[in-house]
């Protein structure tokens, strides 16, 4: 037993100062995704894009959603892995660091959703949510018919029971929102018999924003919803591990093998 503690100590050791070097890094690039992304036209079939891998052409639109108090920034990598491995429509959304609302953010998510099909010729999208911003898009999921748009919901670190974390911090409204005794909680673990997204929660015991640890996974009898456990992966560096951004294409592909070709309207 003591070895094993011993072991989990150093992981955790480990996995907190790998969270120090990712935060660093991200002060860094903060600056570059402070101002909202500039959607690009869809490209054009003949082009480049048509030779990308027939693995993300496959593939709905993909709309990565930051925490709390973050931006897009933190996706630098995981768009990269995506678009390198084929996926041709990823975008960002920021919303509002004095967003004092979980339920505004999820219908800032709703009206960019629809935009977002829209442009791309899409019926349904795929949403990867960190921390705060898997919340949102669970709400908006649950609670606003956004199941309609998303076909996968997948979150990382997200604290779907609530956290117990930095109680201080809760005289932010929306870390209030985020506590286990809150109304949003409340609202999320009443009943959705009909809902149609496929959810894919990554949660990690290394994760220490997330109190407990397993708050980070969905237990919701509703829910299609699959955890997925890392191992020795902190809060912050979910979005940047190698790992967690192959279980995300391997959970997308899933989706796109169950349903390939149901929700492209046309050839973008």
């Amino acid at each position: 037993m003591g070895a094993l503690t011993v072991l989990s100590t150093t992981a955790s050791l480990r996995a907190t100062l790998v969270d120090a070097a990712v935060l660093a890094a991200h002060l860094i690039l903060y600056p570059t995704g402070i101002t909202q992304e500039r959607p690009l036209p869809a490209p054009s079939a003949t082009g480049s894009a048509a030779r990308l891998p027939t693995e993300g052409r496959a593939h709905p639109p993909v709309l990565l959603l930051h925490g709390f108090v973050d931006n897009r920034s933190v996706f630098v990598l995981l768009r990269r892995s995506l678009h390198r491995h084929g996926w041709r429509h990823v975008e960002a959304l920021n919303y509002s660091p004095l967003t004092c609302d979980l339920r505004g953010a999820a219908e800032l998510l709703g009206r960019h959703v629809e935009e977002f099909c829209a442009r791309t010729g899409h019926r349904r999208v795929d949403i990867v949510g960190h921390s705060l911003g898997g919340l949102v898009a669970r709400y908006y999921v649950q609670r606003r018919g956004g199941d309609a748009r998303v076909r996968t919901l997948i979150t990382l670190g997200t604290p779907h029971s609530g956290t117990r974390v930095a109680p201080l911090m809760s005289a932010h409204p929306i870390v209030r929102q985020m506590r286990p005794d809150s109304e949003v909680i409340a609202e999320l673990a009443l009943p959705a018999p009909r809902c149609r997204t496929r959810c894919v929660a990554f949660w990690s015991e290394a994760d220490q924003v997330m109190v407990p640890a397993t708050t980070a996974r969905i237990a919701h009898p509703d829910l299609r919803a699959e955890n997925v456990r890392v191992d020795g992966v902190g809060h912050l560096a979910l979005p940047v591990n190698a790992t967690v951004a192959a279980g995300i294409r391997e959970a997308l592909t899933a989706s796109a093998a169950a349903r390939p070709d149901s929700d492209a309207i046309s050839v973008a």
